[in-house]
Protein backbone atom coordinates (compact mmCIF):
# COMPACT_ATOMS: atom_id res chain seq x y z
CA UNK A 1 0.00 0.00 0.00
CA UNK A 2 3.03 2.41 0.36
CA UNK A 3 3.74 2.14 -2.99
CA UNK A 4 0.74 2.35 -4.40
CA UNK A 5 -0.16 5.46 -5.34
CA UNK A 6 3.01 5.79 -6.58
CA UNK A 7 3.53 3.46 -9.03
CA UNK A 8 -0.40 3.81 -10.17
CA UNK A 9 0.37 8.21 -10.34
CA UNK A 10 3.29 7.39 -12.67
CA UNK A 11 1.38 4.47 -15.03
CA UNK A 12 -1.50 6.97 -15.66
CA UNK A 13 0.63 9.90 -16.71
CA UNK A 14 2.15 7.38 -19.03
CA UNK A 15 -0.82 5.43 -20.58
CA UNK A 16 -3.78 8.27 -19.51
CA UNK A 17 -6.37 5.69 -19.23
CA UNK A 18 -7.42 5.13 -15.22
CA UNK A 19 -8.45 1.24 -16.04
CA UNK A 20 -5.13 0.56 -17.55
CA UNK A 21 -3.32 2.12 -15.26
CA UNK A 22 -4.78 0.36 -12.51
CA UNK A 23 -4.15 -3.26 -14.33
CA UNK A 24 -0.44 -2.12 -15.15
CA UNK A 25 -0.20 -1.03 -11.55
CA UNK A 26 -1.15 -4.55 -10.07
CA UNK A 27 0.95 -6.07 -12.71
CA UNK A 28 3.97 -4.45 -11.64
CA UNK A 29 2.69 -5.72 -7.95
CA UNK A 30 2.29 -9.18 -9.46
CA UNK A 31 5.68 -9.23 -10.61
CA UNK A 32 7.35 -8.23 -7.52
CA UNK A 33 5.36 -10.73 -5.47
CA UNK A 34 6.13 -13.44 -7.83
CA UNK A 35 10.17 -12.47 -7.73
CA UNK A 36 10.67 -11.49 -4.23
CA UNK A 37 7.77 -13.02 -2.29
CA UNK A 38 9.42 -12.41 0.79
CA UNK A 39 12.21 -9.05 -0.61
CA UNK A 40 15.94 -9.43 0.90
CA UNK A 41 16.95 -6.49 3.25
CA UNK A 42 17.70 -3.91 2.18
CA UNK A 43 16.44 -4.02 -0.91
CA UNK A 44 14.88 -1.12 -2.79
CA UNK A 45 10.75 -2.31 -3.00
CA UNK A 46 9.52 1.25 -4.23
CA UNK A 47 12.89 1.92 -7.33
CA UNK A 48 12.08 -1.57 -8.49
CA UNK A 49 8.27 -1.18 -8.84
CA UNK A 50 8.71 2.26 -9.84
CA UNK A 51 11.08 0.80 -12.93
CA UNK A 52 8.41 -1.84 -13.83
CA UNK A 53 6.19 -0.05 -13.92
CA UNK A 54 7.61 2.37 -15.89
CA UNK A 55 8.81 -0.42 -18.66
CA UNK A 56 5.26 -1.78 -18.37
CA UNK A 57 3.59 1.73 -19.41
CA UNK A 58 6.11 1.73 -22.08
CA UNK A 59 5.30 -1.41 -23.39
CA UNK A 60 1.42 -0.84 -23.61
CA UNK A 61 2.09 2.72 -24.90
CA UNK A 62 3.75 0.59 -28.00
CA UNK A 63 1.66 -2.04 -27.85
CA UNK A 64 -1.38 0.46 -28.07
CA UNK A 65 0.03 2.21 -31.06
CA UNK A 66 0.81 -1.32 -33.24
CA UNK A 67 -3.21 -2.42 -32.15
CA UNK A 68 -4.19 1.33 -33.96
CA UNK A 69 -1.89 0.53 -36.84
CA UNK A 70 -3.64 -2.43 -37.38
CA UNK A 71 -6.81 -2.10 -36.81
CA UNK A 72 -6.48 0.95 -39.20
CA UNK A 73 -5.05 -1.16 -41.76
CA UNK A 74 -7.89 -3.68 -41.56
CA UNK A 75 -10.26 -0.93 -41.71
CA UNK A 76 -11.65 -1.89 -37.63
CA UNK A 77 -10.49 1.61 -37.11
CA UNK A 78 -12.79 5.00 -36.13
CA UNK A 79 -11.68 8.32 -36.61
CA UNK A 80 -11.91 9.79 -33.10
CA UNK A 81 -13.85 13.37 -34.11
CA UNK A 82 -14.43 15.52 -31.25
CA UNK A 83 -17.89 15.92 -30.35
CA UNK A 84 -19.22 19.43 -31.18
CA UNK A 85 -19.81 20.52 -27.66
CA UNK A 86 -16.28 19.87 -26.92
CA UNK A 87 -14.10 23.35 -26.98
CA UNK A 88 -11.37 23.21 -29.32
CA UNK A 89 -8.52 23.71 -26.53
CA UNK A 90 -9.61 20.22 -25.29
CA UNK A 91 -9.26 18.76 -28.40
CA UNK A 92 -5.71 20.51 -29.10
CA UNK A 93 -4.65 18.94 -25.26
CA UNK A 94 -5.76 16.01 -26.37
CA UNK A 95 -3.38 15.94 -29.42
CA UNK A 96 -0.03 17.30 -27.65
CA UNK A 97 -0.69 14.60 -24.96
CA UNK A 98 -1.47 11.60 -27.71
CA UNK A 99 1.99 13.50 -29.72
CA UNK A 100 4.15 12.89 -26.50
CA UNK A 101 2.90 9.60 -25.75
CA UNK A 102 4.38 8.92 -29.30
CA UNK A 103 7.71 10.45 -28.90
CA UNK A 104 8.42 9.09 -25.69
CA UNK A 105 7.06 5.42 -27.11
CA UNK A 106 9.89 6.63 -30.50
CA UNK A 107 12.64 6.98 -28.17
CA UNK A 108 15.41 5.61 -25.88
CA UNK A 109 13.88 3.46 -23.43
CA UNK A 110 16.33 4.37 -21.09
CA UNK A 111 15.97 8.39 -21.70
CA UNK A 112 11.90 8.00 -22.00
CA UNK A 113 11.85 6.43 -18.59
CA UNK A 114 14.27 9.04 -16.83
CA UNK A 115 11.74 11.72 -18.08
CA UNK A 116 8.68 10.14 -17.20
CA UNK A 117 10.62 9.59 -13.55
CA UNK A 118 11.10 13.42 -13.28
CA UNK A 119 8.01 14.76 -14.58
CA UNK A 120 5.87 12.65 -12.26
CA UNK A 121 7.37 14.53 -9.56
CA UNK A 122 10.70 12.47 -8.55
CA UNK A 123 13.44 14.21 -7.30
CA UNK A 124 17.02 13.37 -8.97
CA UNK A 125 18.00 11.68 -5.51
CA UNK A 126 14.87 9.08 -6.10
CA UNK A 127 15.44 8.47 -9.78
CA UNK A 128 18.87 7.64 -9.12
CA UNK A 129 17.76 4.84 -6.62
CA UNK A 130 15.41 3.92 -9.20
CA UNK A 131 17.76 3.45 -12.19
CA UNK A 132 20.89 2.55 -10.63
CA UNK A 133 22.46 5.74 -11.19
CA UNK A 134 24.68 8.33 -9.19
CA UNK A 135 22.92 11.51 -8.40
CA UNK A 136 25.08 14.02 -9.97
CA UNK A 137 24.90 11.66 -13.50
CA UNK A 138 20.98 12.39 -13.40
CA UNK A 139 20.80 15.96 -14.90
CA UNK A 140 22.87 15.60 -17.65
CA UNK A 141 21.18 12.13 -18.63
CA UNK A 142 17.91 14.46 -18.32
CA UNK A 143 19.06 17.51 -20.28
CA UNK A 144 20.11 14.96 -23.18
CA UNK A 145 16.85 13.16 -22.62
CA UNK A 146 14.84 16.19 -23.08
CA UNK A 147 16.57 17.21 -26.00
CA UNK A 148 15.93 13.71 -27.78
CA UNK A 149 12.41 14.23 -26.66
CA UNK A 150 12.27 17.88 -27.95
CA UNK A 151 13.55 16.54 -31.48
CA UNK A 152 10.72 13.14 -31.37
CA UNK A 153 8.05 15.89 -30.79
CA UNK A 154 9.14 18.32 -33.60
CA UNK A 155 9.66 15.38 -36.04
CA UNK A 156 5.84 13.98 -34.83
CA UNK A 157 4.33 17.44 -35.36
CA UNK A 158 6.18 17.87 -38.44
CA UNK A 159 4.25 14.67 -39.99
CA UNK A 160 0.75 15.35 -38.33
CA UNK A 161 1.09 18.15 -40.51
Amino acid sequence: MEHWTHVYRLVLGLVGDPAEAEDLALEAFLKLHQRYPQPPEGFNVGGWLTRVAGNLGLRSIRSYKRRQRYELEAGLGVLEDAPENRPAEIQAREEERRLARMGLAHMNSHQAELLILRYSGMTYREIAAAMGLSPNSVGPLLLRAERAFEKCYRSLMKEEA
